[in-house]
């Protein structure tokens, strides 16, 4: 990342450019839920290039980063009632908590997460919510462990993973091989999971963050610059709980 800066009427700009690989053709500026500016930018695009097409996008900007910090603003503890918003899977879908007498669910439906209990109550709905995010993430992630480690010409077999609830980490990785992977992480789009997925594998063979284990990880995922910020720049909303 290279951070730089505009002026534009009164106020400053301040944006991180992420230099991609050169199949990307056009500069991209995307503002992220915690306000932060990031630039994409094929290699060998000069700074005054991209410079240029942020501030043509100037007033996109300062109206996005506005929004963003007014969401910001009011982000406190889930409620777990009917109306708020979760992400899964990088979108947003609504909440909608139905009395039942029957018995308990969680479905996603056409863009709503409907949750039926027989105790509405605070607590009970998020015990749900939390349990149907751990089962989505089982899911989720065996898929892409299998996908991606067939894919790595290194590893003669798809490591050991295990859920792992943590509070500032997408994932880890044990000295013995065992990755451990935050269940919050299936709130991200899926390009930010198969990131964190082959962060952690590159890990089995690299236990640092070494030059040799950027390197290998360049080589499993030549854009993973852009797609690790935008997953910094949603860190603070999927980790609110």
């Amino acid at each position: 990342m290279n951070a730089q800066s505009i002026l534009y009427g009164n106020e400053t700009i301040q944006y991180e450019v992420c230099y991609t690989p050169h199949r990307r053709t056009n500069i991209a500026v995307h503002v992220h839920p915690n306000g932060s500016i990031q630039v994409d930018a094929p290699d060998g695009r000069s700074l005054t290039e991209i410079r240029n097409a942020v501030r043509k996008r100037a007033r996109w900007i300062q109206k996005h980063v506005a929004e963003a910090n007014r969401q910001r603003e009011h982000l406190l503890p889930r409620e777990y009632v009917s109306g708020e918003s979760l992400f899964y899977l990088g979108r947003r879908h609504q909440l909608k908590v139905v009395a039942s007498e029957t018995g308990q669910s969680v479905k996603l439906l056409r863009g709503v997460i409907r949750v039926e209990t027989q105790s509405p109550s605070k607590d009970a709905v998020k015990k749900l919510v939390k349990a149907w995010y751990r089962s989505r993430a089982n899911v989720i992630f065996e898929r892409r462990l299998e996908a991606i480690c067939n894919s790595v010409v290194w590893l003669n077999s798809p490591p050991a993973w295990k859920l792992l609830a943590m509070k500032k980490q997408w994932g880890s990785c044990s000295p013995k091989g065992v990755i451990q992977l935050n269940p919050h992480l299936v709130k991200a789009p899926r390009e930010c999971i198969d990131y964190v997925i082959r962060h952690e594998i590159c890990h089995i063979k690299h236990h640092d963050h070494s030059p040799q284990f950027y390197r290998q990880l360049t080589q499993l995922m030549p854009d993973w610059k852009p797609i690790k910020g935008k997953l910094d720049g949603m860190a603070e909303m999927l980790l609110n709980e």
